[in-house]
């Protein structure tokens, strides 16, 4: 485990985050990226699940930036631990892999997202900060084949939950829509001639009416009410 507090910041709140990977080059790269992003501070590093979790509970990040596939103890492990041992604590894998399994794994231990290494630092930040808010994202090519994996009618016995068009709006129902596909805030607000913050606002009123809990589960609900 290795502390790397980054710079106090005036102004908005600081997002605090951990870093979790088992490559030192990409472990530090990453830290030293996020580091000097507005809004957020590197408390430390891990080189693996188990490192990973006794850092969390010692440095109590907001957020945990933690790779799939890791010595001692995996990724996935390692979140579903800090569910239960600190549920504050919102984990985004952020790895390489970008195979259903590991998706689905990931999401199941309790994990707040699920994003692939090729974004972009101002991209990652971004990440950061919405999981620290509790919004749960996936990299967008993943939810897209997450989406298409889904089955086209509910499960036997399962509520599907109300039909769009009696409790949101056209336009909810079009940004739900792109929810599904993996879109992000911007990508929606570009999409839709909106602000981000009115996509923001429409998310916020879409989960409340559908009495959903995250992303993933908006993706569910679309695929279940043929929205996709």
């Amino acid at each position: 485990m290795t502390p790397s507090p980054g710079p106090a910041r005036s102004g908005d709140a600081v997002v605090r985050v951990l870093v979790a990977d088992d490559q030192e080059l990409v472990r530090e790269g990453i830290a030293s990226l996020l580091g000097i992003q507005p809004g957020v501070t590197v408390v430390g590093t891990a080189a693996d699940g188990q490192e990973a979790v006794e850092a969390a509970l010692s440095l109590e990040p907001d957020v945990v930036l933690m790779d799939v596939r890791m010595p001692r103890m995996s990724g996935v492990d390692a979140a579903a631990v800090l569910r239960r041992r600190a549920p504050a604590c919102r984990v985004v894998m952020l790895t390489t892999f970008d195979d259903d399994e590991y998706v689905v794994e990931a999401l199941r231990a309790g994990a707040a997202g699920y994003l692939l290494k090729n974004l972009p630092a101002t991209r990652l930040a971004e990440a950061v900060r919405l999981a620290s808010a509790g919004v749960s994202q996936l990299d967008s090519s993943v939810a897209r084949r997450l989406a298409a994996a889904l089955p086209s009618e509910p499960e036997p016995g399962r509520d599907a939950g109300p039909s769009p068009a009696s409790v949101l709006t056209p336009r909810e129902i079009e940004v739900l829509r792109l929810i599904a596909t993996g879109s992000t805030n911007r990508e929606i607000a570009t999409r839709m001639y909106l602000s981000e913050g009115t996509v923001k606002n429409h998310i916020s009123r879409i989960l409340g009416r559908l009495g959903l809990r995250d992303r993933t589960q908006a993706a569910v609900y679309a695929r279940d009410h043929r929205l996709l």
